[in-house]
């Protein structure tokens, strides 16, 4: 006779307390800070340089030189051709990358230990020793171009461009994409990639190395003798002030796109940056219990009950000062004003009819998923990187866990009401003529027609 054994189910109990990884800081002999995070068992390594040269330096005319100069960087250096680069990539397994942001440039590698010091010798010869070959450049250059004519072409894109142009001074450069106009990026040549590059110091810097060092005997010693004897004799690039928005941001810009099966939204108005007084997480979990998951406010209205979209999203951007509350998504063409009131209306929610269970709920999804979040090497220095341009120390993301944990629905209600009761909203519709017509005649905001053929007033 068999007898049947009931076994009861392990009961699920709170996480372990987790803290972002601890980083030893130390400064090289030029100036550049090097933070090393030690995480056992990820022996595939992540450095990353960032440097200050912020975009609002370049030279007028030349917008997009940064990004541009910091792609070429592998192109070719005095000692080798972007082919022979690139074959020592690939003999040592080094994954080789450069860009840059608002606020610098950076450079990034991976690789494993026994191969660190070939790949900082290739990262440092690419970093002082670039020659920016005229084929390379023009060869970039094109790419450049074709990058921009696709985002143009894309709705998403389109409606980035329309929205930075709308809703950022036109006298400031964050009304320029990143990456340079057509008109600029189409002058760009050789000599005026050099100049950018002689703006770059190691003054101001930060250099990152995490993952498993058990086998990098000397870790710090490693990297001041290398990147710590670079020299230059650049002024360290000054810290920028905020981003002005224009006068007249406040205001509902159509893009006609005929024939679109569904319209692009965008909105954006002023939100905090990372040193808000109700606390970087509690925009974190703003941004997760309006627009960061199915079940968040946006989604469950206009894709649960309207079926309108497949998807509404609402985030924070923080910048070194100030930043944006963004929500975008695509919907059904023949919705698009209902679909756009009903996220107006969601929006315009006061902070006190936020419940508690929604804030909790995303408080701790946030704080429950951390680990899960900063499991790998690259994205621990990535984040280092980030907090450091912005003037922070690691220890932000700890201490913004333990804002989560403790997080109240009134401190949550405080802060949304904080961003919705500031200047409004700057919207932008991409879309059919057919489909704007019902939000050309709404009397929403202030309208503006974006090229193309105008809808019917």
């Amino acid at each position: 006779m068999t007898v049947a054994r009931v076994r009861r189910r392990p009961p699920v109990g709170p996480p372990r307390p987790w803290a972002f990884p601890e980083a030893e800081s130390t400064v090289a002999p030029n100036g550049l800070r090097i933070l090393l995070v030690d995480l056992p068992g990820q022996h595939v390594l992540s450095l990353r340089l960032a440097l200050p040269a912020p975009v609002a330096d370049e030279t007028p005319g030349t917008e997009g030189s940064t990004l541009l100069m910091a792609r070429c960087l592998d192109e070719g250096t005095t000692k080798h051709s972007a082919t022979e680069l690139a074959e020592v990539a690939e003999r040592h397994g080094i994954a080789l990358g450069a860009g840059a942001g608002e606020r610098g440039v950076h450079l990034g590698l991976e690789v494993t230990a026994r191969h660190l010091p070939a790949a900082i010798e290739l990262l440092l010869e690419c970093l002082t020793e670039p020659t920016f070959p005229a084929p390379e450049v023009s060869r970039l250059v094109r790419h450049r171009l074709t990058d921009l004519a696709h985002e143009l072409a894309d709705p998403t894109g389109c409606a980035g461009h329309e929205f930075r142009t709308a809703y950022f001074d036109p006298q400031g450069r964050a009304h320029l994409p990143l990456g340079g106009s057509a008109s600029t990026v189409g002058t760009l040549t050789s000599d005026v990639l050099a100049d950018r590059h002689a703006g770059l110091s190691p003054v101001g810097g930060t250099l990152v190395l995490a993952g498993d060092l058990s086998d990098v005997p000397d870790a710090a010693g490693l990297l001041s003798s290398t990147f710590g004897s670079w020299r230059s004799t650049a002024v360290p690039a000054a810290v920028g002030g905020a981003s002005r928005r224009a006068p007249d941001a406040e205001r509902l810009v159509l893009v006609p796109r005929p024939g679109a099966a569904q319209t692009e939204l965008m909105l954006g108005r002023p939100g905090p940056d990372r040193r808000t007084e109700h606390g970087w997480g509690t925009y974190q979990a703003l941004g997760m219990l309006f627009g960061g998951a199915p079940h968040a406010r946006l989604d469950r209205v206009l894709r649960e009950e309207r079926g309108y979209t497949y998807g509404m999203r609402l985030g924070f951007r923080p910048r070194r000062q100030g930043g944006q509350c963004m929500v975008g998504g695509s919907v059904r063409a023949d919705a698009t004003l209902p679909a756009l009131e009903e996220t107006l209306r969601i929006l315009a929610v006061p902070g006190a009819e936020l419940t508690g269970r929604e804030v909790r709920e995303a408080a701790d999804y946030l704080a429950m998923t951390a680990p899960s979040r900063y499991l790998t090497a690259d994205t621990v220095a990535d984040e280092l990187v980030s907090l450091l341009h912005d003037g922070l120390e690691p220890a932000v993301v700890t201490q913004t866990l333990t804002d989560l944990a403790a997080l109240t629905v009134e401190r949550a209600a405080g802060a949304w009401d904080a961003v919705r009761t500031g200047p409004g909203w700057t919207v932008v519709v991409v879309g059919d003529p057919v489909a704007l017509e019902g939000v050309a005649r709404s009397g929403l905001a202030d309208v503006q027609v974006a090229g193309g053929p105008a809808p019917h007033p």
